[in-house]
């Protein structure tokens, strides 16, 4: 199936026999539907016997999902029908069906072309590019002709269609540019933008204009209306090159590029390499800012403020570039101020909508099973040293009683399927209670223990790093493409032995865990190959019997820790991956990289379940919320998104940093989230109600690792800076106006109280860290490599 979005209507295409070319040609069907889409999305009208594929709606919600193990996506679900709808083909929509008619008639179907070509109710000679060059002129040149010689499938959906929308930016339209079709397809798409044809030496003019009258409005309006500096420079810039003015762009940007915001830099940098038409082609940067819309978020009455004034002054080029490019998102209410908008801008495409942070999201913890907890051995004694009756325990009777009423919060137990609990997995939830009953509880006044662990001599080098949550293994995945994995307790690693040497065993024995293991191999540590590249994300999984990584070669690996061999290579990134890590129950897995995408998996499928698109840059760190339910990744087009395990949808878009992110971290309640980036900031966000709600400064560098304390009251950040800093998390938290959060800008007033929050900082002597870890009883772990 192809979906084709035109500017008014959606078109969904089934297709038989291209897949299939021993299929008969009459075998052929054809279903399209025209239904007027809002936001970028339709529902599509199919037989009952055909799937819906992925779709992309206004918030960057890619439904890419495989219902063999998770349930389908209610957006995603298909009507019956068999009553074919038509409508009024615009010259738009005319473009898109020569296109499609095009590509199938170069498959030599036919048939087919005379089917659809009925069904839209198009002219005999539709296809014949000299009657179509004439109806072209004839309507000033908005249906061109499409030359799909030399072209392929995705070359064809690549001009047709509208790119994946960036979340809270609005989608742009997908046009097809008339011509030959020599220019790239994705060029031929953004760079029609770009085809105004203004005077060249109004554009400093223009925009000086604009800047001295911003500059002079009343200070409550000025911060608001400042945000449109720099996205009205990089189009006007573009315009600028793209129309081949090469030494106007030149002196637009030297005069006008050091008035930008000091956390563009980077874009600018790159920016500042597009000086020909030549150049644009294919970029990733100039794709970003064509295909997403900047969203500004503005009071109405600095909107009306602006709008009146490039009305009176008819300065239409500006206006022109506001209505193309930029999402204007208004609210009733104060202006916010310069502090305000700082604090969440930073992002490539601007702040996220209001909108794009309303849906529900289920926060809560699930409810915990019944396990019954057995007493200690030293409970069970009769009788102590003087002989008098030992006082027993209290007995519990369920592991997580804080969990035994339904957070009316949480998902429903069943809202997707988790794997059922193993006996080995019961005694671990035995243990884990047992170590809880000894759990340090932290605070201001009593600070963790922190265990450094240096890796030494790491001329691999050391790329990822991760401890099981028992803390009795350590693995680190290396540049030299191996994955090492060490014992952190005396209990050396062990492989299972051979086959033949397995059916010796007695398996009724109590002590058949131990005896199918192979004391010959007992080691330390051990060295897993397979990987083609460095390798740099590593995950265990919760029952410590599977190790995850993640390379430059595009693949997942998932290890055996019983055998340490390579059991399943997980193939569906096209480039590096950045990272991944196990669900907290286990079986489900998330991965993202430079392909802009993260992929849900499950160990027992070979591919994803549930496909995440939307951010606009690579995907440099991933991280399961405590019930499984929700997906955070973090990325280098510098926002935060929350994705719906169950439909796939994003539901939260966070935007404040001023750098790639590379560090999350739930809130062991699952109620907040903490992020943080090169730009050396942690960031606090409230996940139900999606706003910021604290920023902790005091880092010098990029943050790589975020870590709650196991009662939450208690934040670890790691940095390249050789520090590990701790925050008073619950104050940081119990500190919020509620009321605030129903402010109609969507925007709370941050406290600077950085340095009240800060309980202690940890200075190593040359060691960056790169990972941090909690023990059950909060002592606290960490991990780096020394310089030296």
């Amino acid at each position: 199936m192809i979906a084709l979005t035109g500017k008014n209507q959606s078109y969904v295409l089934v297709l038989y026999g291209l897949c299939f070319p021993l299929i008969h040609v009459a075998h052929a069907q054809f279903i399209l539907k025209m239904a007027a889409v809002q936001g970028g999305m339709g529902d599509a009208d199919i037989k009952t016997d055909i799937k819906t594929e992925p779709s992309a709606d206004g918030f960057g919600n890619n439904n890419a999902n495989d219902g063999r193990v998770l349930s389908a996506s209610p957006g995603s679900s298909s009507s019956t029908g068999s009553n074919k709808q038509t409508a009024a083909v615009t010259p738009e929509d005319q473009q898109t069906l020569l296109a499609v008619l095009q590509f199938l008639k170069k498959n030599k179907l036919s048939e087919s072309v005379e089917i659809l070509r009925r069904e839209a109710g198009l002219p005999e000679n539709s296809l014949d590019p000299k009657a179509n060059e004439s109806a072209g002129a004839g309507s000033g040149g908005a249906a061109g002709i499409v030359d799909l010689e030399g072209g392929d499938a995705s070359s064809l959906l690549s001009r047709v269609t509208g790119s994946s929308s960036a979340g809270a930016q609005a989608p742009t339209k997908g046009t097809v540019q008339s011509g030959s079709g020599r220019d790239q397809p994705d060029v031929s798409v953004v760079l029609s933008a770009y085809s105004q044809q203004g005077d060249p030496t109004l554009y400093k003019v223009y925009y000086r204009d604009l800047k001295k009258f911003i500059e002079t409005v009343l200070d409550c309006h000025r911060a608001e209306l400042s945000q449109v500096f720099y996205p009205l420079f990089v189009h006007m810039y573009l315009e600028l090159v793209y129309n081949n003015h090469e030494s106007e762009a030149k002196a637009f940007f030297e005069k006008f590029s050091g008035d930008q915001e000091c956390y563009y830099e980077e874009d600018l940098r790159i920016l500042s390499g597009l000086t020909k038409k030549e150049h644009m082609r294919g970029n990733e940067t100039l794709l970003d800012f064509r295909t997403s819309k900047f969203v500004l978020r503005i009071s109405r009455d600095s909107y009306q403020l602006l709008k009146r004034h490039l009305q009176e002054r008819q300065n239409n080029q500006i206006w022109n570039i506001i209505q193309e490019h930029l999402y204007i998102d208004i609210f009733d209410g104060m202006p916010r101020s310069k502090s305000q908008i700082d604090a969440m801008s930073g992002s490539l495409a601007g702040e996220a909508k209001r909108e794009a942070n309303k849906t529900k999201v289920y926060y809560g913890l699930l409810k915990e099973p019944e396990i019954e907890l057995p007493l200690d051995d030293e409970d069970e004694e009769a009788e102590n040293e003087e002989g008098k009756p030992k006082k027993k325990k209290p007995k519990k009777d369920s592991v997580g009683s804080k969990s035994k009423k339904q957070d009316p919060n949480a998902p429903s137990q069943n809202r997707i399927p988790l794997p059922e609990l193993k006996d080995s997995d019961k005694l671990d939830k035995i243990m884990y209670m047992k170590e809880a009953t000894k759990r340090i509880r932290l605070g201001p006044d009593n600070l963790p223990s922190v265990c450094f662990y240096t890796f030494l001599n790491a001329y691999q080098g050391l790329t990822a790093v991760d401890l099981t949550d028992d803390s009795s293994l350590i693995a680190g995945g290396f540049a030299d493409s191996t994955v090492r994995v060490w014992s952190v307790t005396p209990k050396k690693l062990r492989k299972v032995k051979s086959a033949a040497d397995l059916n010796l065993i007695d398996k009724e024995s109590d002590d058949v865990l131990e005896r199918i293991m192979d004391e010959k191999t007992a080691s330390e540590s051990k060295i897993m190959y397979g990987h083609s590249g460095p390798v740099y994300g590593i995950s265990f999984s919760p029952d410590r019997n599977y190790l995850l990584s993640s390379s430059e070669d595009g693949t997942v690996r998932l290890w055996s820790l019983l055998t340490f061999t390579c059991l399943v290579a997980y193939k569906g990134h096209n480039y590096p991956v950045w990272d991944t890590q196990f669900s907290p129950y286990g079986y489900y897995f998330v991965s993202g990289g430079h392909d802009r995408v993260a992929r849900l998996w499950a160990t027992d499928h070979y591919q994803p379940l549930r496909i995440f698109s939307g951010h606009l840059a690579d995907i440099t760190c991933t991280r399961f919320h405590p019930n499984s339910n929700y997906v955070a990744t973090g990325s280098s087009d510098r926002t935060i998104r929350l994705w719906d395990v169950l439909s796939g949808n994003c539901v939260r878009i966070f935007t404040g940093h001023k750098g790639p992110i590379h560090s999350l971290a739930f809130s062991p309640n699952g109620k907040f989230l903490a992020s943080g980036a090169t730009d050396g900031r942690v960031l606090l966000w409230d996940i139900g109600h999606g706003l910021m709600v604290g920023e902790l400064k005091g880092h010098t560098d990029t943050i790589y690792s975020l870590r709650f304390s196991r009662d939450g009251e208690i934040l670890a950040s790691g940095s390249m800076d050789n520090t590990v800093r701790l925050w008073d998390a619950m104050k940081a938290f119990d500190d919020l106006e509620t009321d605030d959060f129903t402010a109609a800008t969507g925007h709370i007033h941050l406290q600077d109280n950085s340095q009240e929050l800060l309980l202690g900082t940890y200075t190593t002597k040359s060691t960056p860290v790169i990972h941090l870890h909690f023990t059950r009883r909060n002592l606290l772990l960490a991990a780096g490599v020394s310089q030296l």
